[in-house]
C-alpha cells in the first residue's frame, strides 16, 4: 500500500491538499498520514520544568485540533476516515520537518496545498517551494481552489531525458488509479524524427491504450507557458506531472507567468513533481 504524507497548517486553504489525498485514496490503496508541525518559543523567564509542562500541554492541544480538522473534512464529504493517521510535531522549520518525517518513514509522496497569486513563493508558499526544490520524496502540489474530481487523465510533460526511468515512475503512479497518461514533449530542434522514434520505442513497453503521445513543434519565439497552458486547457487533465532539476526553470515559469497569464489553467490543477536525481 502506498503511503502519502499530507501536510497542513490547519487553515481553510490547506484543506485542498487533504481533499485531493482523500480522492486519491478512493481510487487506489493508499494510507494517509496528516502531518502538522508547529513551533514553540520558550520565554526567557520560564524554567525548563515549566516549559516542559507547557510543551506537553500544547502537543495535546494541537493533536486535538488536527484530529478535529481532519474529521470535519471527512464528515463534510460524507466519508468515514480509513487508513489514516494524524501526527503533530514541534519543529522550527516546517519544510525541514516534513522532509525529514517523509524520508525517515518511507513515504511514497508528500501532498501539500499551494496558495495565492503573485511570485513563486507567494503562489506556492515558502514551504511548498522548498519541498519542490529539495525533497527527494515526490511532491503533490494542490491548488487551494481544487474541487474533487476523478483522477483519470494525467498530463506528463517530458524533455525526454531519462524518459524510460521517468515513464516507469509515472505509470506506477497512474496504473493503480486506472488513469491514462498523455505524454507531452515540446520540440525545439530538427531531430523530431529521432525523438519520435525514441518516445514510441519507450511507450511501446506499456499497453498502448494507457499512454497517448503528443509532439508539439516549437521555435525560440514561442511562449512555452502559453503553449503549455493551451495544451492543458485542451486536454483538461486531472493532474500534471513533471520532473525537477532540468525542468525546474520551466516549473517556475508556469507558476510565475506574466500578468496576463497569472490565472493560467496549469495553476488550477494538482501537480506531481518528481526529483530527477532521486
Amino acid at each position: 500500500m502506498k503511503k502519502v504524507l499530507v501536510t497542513t497548517d490547519l487553515s481553510k486553504n490547506a484543506k485542498a491538499g487533504l481533499r485531493f489525498a482523500i480522492q486519491l485514496a478512493t481510487q487506489s490503496p493508499v494510507a494517509l498520514t496528516i502531518f502538522y508541525s508547529y513551533h514553540l518559543m520558550k520565554p526567557t523567564s520560564w524554567s525548563d520544568t515549566a516549559f516542559a509542562v507547557y510543551r506537553k500541554s500544547e502537543a495535546a492541544k494541537n493533536q486535538k485540533k488536527l484530529d478535529q480538522y481532519v474529521n470535519s473534512i471527512y464528515k463534510n464529504k460524507g466519508l468515514v476516515p480509513k487508513n489514516i493517521k494524524c501526527v503533530v510535531k514541534e519543529a522550527i522549520m516546517a519544510d525541514s520537518a516534513i522532509r525529514e518525517y517523509a524520508l525517515n518513514n518511507d513515504f511514497d509522496y508528500i501532498c501539500i496545498s499551494k496558495r495565492g497569486a503573485g511570485y513563486l513563493n507567494k503562489i506556492l508558499g515558502t514551504t511548498t517551494s522548498s519541498l519542490i526544490n529539495f525533497s527527494t520524496v515526490p511532491v503533490i502540489v494542490v491548488p487551494q481552489n481544487y474541487r474533487t474530481r476523478s483522477i483519470k487523465n494525467l498530463l506528463y510533460f517530458s524533455d525526454l531525458d531519462n524518459l524510460d526511468k521517468e515513464l516507469e515512475k509515472v505509470v506506477a503512479f497512474a496504473h493503480p488509479l486506472g488513469a491514462k497518461v498523455k505524454l507531452l514533449h515540446f520540440n525545439f530542434s530538427s531531430k523530431i524524427s529521432y525523438k519520435k522514434s525514441t518516445m514510441e520505442e519507450t511507450v511501446n513497453k506499456y499497453p498502448k491504450s494507457s499512454i497517448d503521445l503528443r509532439y508539439i513543434d516549437c521555435d525560440i519565439t514561442d511562449s512555452l507557458v502559453s503553449k503549455f497552458n493551451d495544451c492543458a486547457g485542451l486536454l483538461k487533465p486531472a493532474m500534471l506531472i513533471m520532473f525537477t532539476k532540468q525542468n525546474r526553470s520551466f516549473i517556475e515559469k508556469i507558476f510565475y507567468g506574466s500578468k496576463s497569464e497569472s490565472y493560467s489553467f496549469s495553476a488550477k490543477i494538482p501537480l506531481l513533481v518528481f526529483n530527477k536525481t532521486a
